[in-house]
């Protein structure tokens, strides 16, 4: 993994485990491995797209490297802005507080995440109060500064969110996450509750503040066509695992995992002339509470040899900053966007 001074975080070996208990007793008698020993790095002022089905463990992820759960294993080093570095997952909740005001989240559903009790105001205000930055007239200038930000009017500051469309109040949400301005924000499915044309403002949006402000995004989501239009970089999950990881057209164009050729090939063309030679996988998706020995990908892939079904592979550099876990990654020539039948 990469070491100098641009990345701004550093995961590595991060594992989430959460308890089956069953019994009169609560017992423990097993654990569902939504996140199993995943790695990368993200440099600073860059988006990486983290994509997979659902259920695969990308919003967990999210979670854990801020502290919502507490991670059952691994390191999570963040760089501050005095630069110093810090394992967020071994400090405690009172030392994450300050930290709360460089890493922040967009939350998936702008339905759910925003209390319709409080209006416009409130929530943007909210961070600020919280974190004792500023009160009084000089936050209501804050606050109308960030609605014009996110393109949304000030005068609606008294409004309450019932009074907005889905893509309005994801703007909102938006403009609360840059209240305290974040150096690093996570930015779990931010589109996927949103219309085909909403996504494509809120997208734009984020590409512009990313440029006006220098920030620096993990974006979750289990839509490739929509991490292929916002990414530097994409790292693919499957199954709680991180199977590769590389720069976005790199990863669309030549991906090293069978997985990611399959997701790639699910993507309709740009152009309406071009045939898809469509990768339908075979069985279903496994469970994180049991899943199988060797290569987790192993029940569905048509390239398995004898070697996948009993040893994990390790996600390893193949090439020059494009990472695999895969036993054959270097022998397969997988088809990748532009190559389609």
């Amino acid at each position: 993994m990469e070491t100098d001074q641009s990345v701004i975080l550093e995961v590595r070996g991060l594992r989430q485990y959460f308890p089956i208990r069953q019994g009169f007793f609560r017992r423990t008698t097993g654990h569902i491995k939504a996140v199993d020993g995943v790695s990368f790095f993200i440099r600073e002022n860059e988006i990486l797209g983290l994509v997979g089905e659902s259920g695969c463990g990308k919003t967990t992820t999210g979670r854990a490297i801020l502290r919502l759960y507490d991670p059952t294993a691994g390191e999570v080093w963040y760089r501050k802005r005095d630069g110093e570095r810090v394992d967020i997952a071994r400090i405690s909740q009172q030392e994450m507080k300050p930290l709360r005001r460089e890493l922040r989240m967009i939350f998936q559903d702008p339905y759910s995440s925003l209390n319709p009790r409080f209006t416009v105001k409130d929530i943007i205000g909210e961070p600020l109060v919280i974190h004792g930055v500023i009160r009084g007239r000089e936050m209501e200038d804050r606050i109308a500064e960030l609605m014009l930000a996110v393109g949304l009017d000030p005068d609606y500051m008294v409004r309450y969110t019932h009074e907005f469309s889905g893509g309005q109040r994801q703007r909102i949400g938006l403009a609360r996450t840059l209240s305290l301005s974040p150096r690093l924000i996570i930015a779990d499915e931010p589109v996927s509750a949103l219309d085909v044309s909403i996504q494509a403002q809120v997208l734009n949006l984020l590409q512009e503040l990313r440029m006006d402000l220098g920030l620096t995004l993990l974006f979750v989501a289990h839509d490739l066509s929509v991490v292929e239009h916002v990414s530097d970089r994409i790292a693919v999950m499957y199954v709680g695992k991180l199977v590769e990881m590389a720069e976005t057209e790199v990863l669309l164009g030549q991906p090293l995992h069978p997985y990611t050729e399959a997701l790639i090939s699910a993507v309709p063309p740009a152009d309406p002339d071009i045939r898809l030679d469509r990768i339908i996988l075979a069985g279903d998706v496994p469970s994180s509470a049991n899943p199988p020995p060797g290569c987790v990908f192993h029940p569905r892939c048509r390239y398995a040899r004898d070697v996948c079904l009993v040893e994990e592979p390790q996600l390893a550099e193949i090439r020059p900053g494009h990472y695999a876990s895969c036993h054959c990654a270097a022998e397969l020539s997988l088809q990748g966007i532009g190559e389609q039948a």
